[in-house]
């Protein structure tokens, strides 16, 4: 089923963590007073109590603790030739602000799977054996590196069609990087369309004011089956540890790694942080989310569970409006 590891190095093999950030990157995430209105934004110490086992070793866990490095900025680092490898949108702008973001956060998927340490998976994310089209997966899909541009347009589809916004794809780079960390597993080109996917149902449904549910991302991929976002779900949110938290300083940590992909890449990055107001509700939005889903898993672990319970918790909930 969909716990398979499928791997073509040793199992011991898993990604190995970047260096913690230097101390000019640490002071400016504690010191920044940059804002999106009149608030300043103050840096929030990590406030979860969740329990995480040993072996994660939380201080070096980028979408956990603020002061570890994005996994994806080490990336981007090593790769000697970053500029002629992205895409570049020369459409009327739209949304600069979502276009933007979109960008660069595929350029930092782009660098995981290009920058990859193996090619460790899990059957459940695995396209060939839970296609997303009813097309043929071709025989060499699995040792091709996806371009750039076929990663952005993939996520831009999903976030035009559902209307999603910026900030849930800052968020959706944090799970993606929280999944890889906790689960040892690589985004390579047999799985990246699928986790990106499961990243964004999450993200979606923590931060995002617009209520989708997984039978409307079935609309968008005409060709997945509700019971198959459902299971793939139920995976994601398995490996995660149901820790779907994201403190307000982590979000400003991928934040500002974002801003310095683009500046090493030529690219715009006009997005603004997070006001004091917004930063606070994403932190509790995402700890009510994550206790529910705990409650959900424990009362009802089967095949149809799926994150869609928790839309009407989350926006029937007065105090996070």
């Amino acid at each position: 089923m969909g716990n398979t590891v499928s791997c073509c190095v040793s199992p011991e093999s898993s990604p190995k963590l970047p260096s913690r950030q230097p101390a000019e990157r640490l002071e400016e995430f504690q010191t920044s007073t940059e804002v999106s209105d009149d608030n300043t934004v103050p840096y929030l110490q990590h406030i979860s109590d969740r329990e995480v086992p040993d072996e994660l070793a939380l201080e070096s866990n980028p979408s956990d603790h603020a002061r570890a490095s994005t996994i994806f900025l080490s990336k981007s680092q090593t790769d000697g030739d970053s500029c002629s490898t992205i895409f570049i949108d020369d459409n009327t702008v739209s949304q600069p602000n979502l276009k933007s973001t979109i960008k660069c956060v595929t350029l930092a998927i782009y660098y995981h799977i290009k920058n990859r340490d193996s090619d460790k998976s899990l059957d459940i994310f695995d396209e060939k054996l839970h296609p997303l089209s009813r097309e043929p997966v071709p025989d060499e899909y699995c040792r091709i590196d996806p371009e750039h541009k076929l990663i952005y347009r993939f996520v831009r589809t999903l976030f035009s069609a559902a209307q999603l916004t910026a900030e849930c794809a800052i968020v959706t780079l944090v799970y993606l990087e929280r999944l890889l960390t906790y689960a040892e597993l690589d985004i390579c080109p047999s799985n990246w369309k699928r986790i990106v996917l499961g990243a964004i149902l999450l993200a979606s449904k923590v931060w995002d004011d617009q209520a989708v549910w997984n039978v409307d991302y079935c609309q968008i991929l005409k060709d997945i089956t509700v019971e198959d976002m459902n299971e793939m779900e139920r995976h994601f949110l398995e490996l995660l540890q149901f820790n779907i938290n994201v403190p307000a300083s982590v979000y400003a940590k991928y934040y500002f790694d974002l801003r310095q992909l683009a500046d090493d890449n030529n690219l715009n990055f006009p997005l603004e942080p997070l006001n004091n107001q917004r930063a606070q509700k994403l932190e509790a939005i995402s700890r009510l989310c994550e206790d529910k889903y705990k409650d959900l898993s424990r009362a009802a672990m089967r095949r149809s569970f799926s994150a869609d319970n928790l839309i009407g918790i989350r926006h029937s909930n007065a105090v996070l409006s």
